[in-house]
């Protein structure tokens, strides 16, 4: 195996890599020999690989909407690694990138950490290293994905709500009771209960705690005056 690439070490898919689901890792690597060794090490346990010779081909391939993650090479013709970086956020492409290099320098390591890097690895560096940062690319891409998924299913939710209940939901997470609550809209203490529970029910939420954490997620957590 190229330098900078060195031979496998024992490792198993059971200890390294993520729990199974459709997650990929992205290549992209101008020299032959270390694209098909890191795309051999990571298909070594079990994960998904589509590696490219260079950014402009990966920037022609749709990225799934999967948990992923871009090991890249910092210096390639053409389009350099931190272009690549640069391109891919104008985008809006999210996916982690880990950077690999052979002549890396402070100042590139830190543009490319400011740029939203998590890794940046100095060739040679040991299969277990990158296994490691691409299996916590991975998990960090799979948590944001579920943030992102539940927060779309809460704004639903909340979209269901009539304009009186989102009222009551603002003033109830302010900490009002019920009596106030009503004091302030204007209407009995029992139809304020009434509004609650539906509200509650379709938000999906049994405590205030819970519902109170999913005003302040949403934003719409109101403020007592």
């Amino acid at each position: 195996m190229r330098e900078g690439v060195p031979p496998a070490s024992p490792v198993t898919a059971a200890e390294n890599s993520p729990a199974a689901d459709d997650s990929i890792v992205f290549v992209v690597d101008d020299d032959p020999l270390t694209r098909g060794a890191l795309a051999s090490l990571f298909r070594s346990i079990g994960l998904q690989v589509k590696a490219f010779a260079s950014g402009s081909e990966l920037l022609e391939y749709p990225l799934p909407a999967v948990p992923s993650c871009l090991v890249l090479d910092i210096r390639m013709p053409r389009i350099s690694g931190l272009d690549l970086q640069s391109e891919l956020g104008r985008s809006g492409a999210r996916i982690p990138i880990i950077f690999i290099t052979g002549h890396g320098d402070i100042p590139m390591s830190v543009k490319a950490m400011k740029g939203g890097a998590v890794d940046f690895l100095t060739k040679p560096f040991r299969d277990q290293e990158i296994l490691d940062a691409v299996a916590g690319a991975l998990e960090r891409d799979r948590t944001r994905r579920n943030e992102e998924k539940a927060n779309s299913e809460m704004r639903a939710r909340f979209e269901q709500l009539t304009p009186r209940e989102r009222q009551i939901m603002s003033l109830v997470t302010a900490g009002l009771m019920n009596k106030q609550v009503a004091d302030k809209v204007g209407i009995s203490e029992m139809t304020v209960k009434i509004h609650r529970g539906h509200m509650m029910r379709k938000m999906g939420t049994k405590t205030l705690a819970d519902l109170v954490l999913i005003a302040e997620s949403l934003g719409v957590r109101g403020k007592k005056s």
